[in-house]
């Protein structure tokens, strides 16, 4: 069900001038966050590409029309819009309901990792719980000091490469992707960061392309979204690149079986293979039955992120090959 919140807006509407809507009963922030909130949650909006809730979402789209920072204070929750300001935010909340667009491609960015990134429709909304791993810096399987190498498989937006980049400032970090598109959203994004001299991005299926080096740590949030199960997903999903950054066949292995076949050549001895495959992980260990993943916990929510040293990539080679 859609909620008609707004008539869609005039040149003079747009230009600030005086409609009628709901702004003559709402003020101040607090208003138009209470009823932000009421709307998404009559409107049956989708809640999994970034935000946990219809009140979240509210809060965040409502300070960006202001151009407020996420972390604005409460306090000035009571603070009166304009008129304009009014309009602002009203046209993010009519893009949020009437069209189901995502909340990070109404304002242009998201949030991973503590750090704020561009995006768009070329690039999935990062939402990977790999960024906890990350502000850990992937302790206790890798050591700090000992990590120079970094691979991020896949890398989209760049997000996780660029935060392995923070997270290990002595490292040097190769962000890979096939897509074009989502390379040159990740090369604004690694100016965005001062990040040019530490972040090579190379465009690569997997790691047919990527620099022939020993990776310490090799990182990945490929896609694994099965073919049936990318039917089912809200409206909101029609937005990211489904077919080249969720879909990943029949059983969402498509990407994880060949990268698991590959990756050991290319760790140290003391790397490290880290991939997200989310709601696969029965999938994949039903295929792999003597793998010995360590499937790893996360105290902010997130599951199906695997872990494997170099070690064991080695032990379980002939599997690998086999499927």
């Amino acid at each position: 069900m859609l909620v008609r919140m707004l008539p869609e807006p005039t040149p003079g509407e747009k230009a600030g001038a005086n409609v009628k809507n709901p702004s003559d009963q709402l003020h101040t922030l607090r208003d138009f966050i209470r009823w932000g909130t009421s709307q998404f949650s009559l409107a049956e909006l989708g809640f999994h590409q970034g935000m946990p809730s219809a009140l979240d979402e509210a809060v965040y789209l409502c300070l960006a029309a202001l151009h407020l920072p996420p972390d604005f204070a409460p306090d000035y929750f009571d603070a009166v819009l304009t008129q304009e300001e009014k309009l602002r935010v009203f046209e993010f909340y009519r893009q949020r309901v009437e069209a189901r667009k995502p909340a990070a491609y109404i304002t242009g960015e998201a949030w991973f990792a503590g750090l704020n990134f561009h995006v768009d429709e070329r690039v999935l909304i990062p939402r990977s719980p790999i960024a906890e791993l990350i502000e850990q810096r992937f302790a206790p399987w890798a050591e700090d000091a000992a990590v120079s190498e970094i691979l991020d498989l896949c890398t989209g937006s760049g997000c996780i490469a660029i935060a392995c980049g923070y997270a290990f400032p002595q490292a040097r970090v190769v962000g890979s992707d096939i897509s074009m598109d989502a390379l040159a959203v990740a090369e604004d994004n690694r100016r965005l960061h001062g990040m040019e001299d530490r972040l090579e991005l190379v465009q690569s299926d997997l790691f047919v392309d990527v620099p022939e080096r020993e990776y310490d740590i090799i990182v990945s949030n490929p896609p694994y979204v099965s073919t049936a199960e990318l039917a089912t997903l809200p409206n909101e999903f029609e937005y990211e690149p489904g077919a080249i950054a969720l879909e990943a066949g029949e059983d969402g292995l498509d990407l994880v079986i060949p990268m698991l076949q590959s990756a050991r050549e290319f760790l140290s001895d003391n790397g490290i293979l880290v991939v997200e495959v989310g709601y696969t992980q029965p999938a994949l260990e039903a295929c792999f039955p003597n793998v010995p993943f360590t499937w790893l916990e996360f105290e902010r929510g997130g599951q199906g992120v695997f872990l494997l040293t170099a070690e064991q990539l080695e032990m379980c080679q002939a599997d690998f090959d086999a499927a």
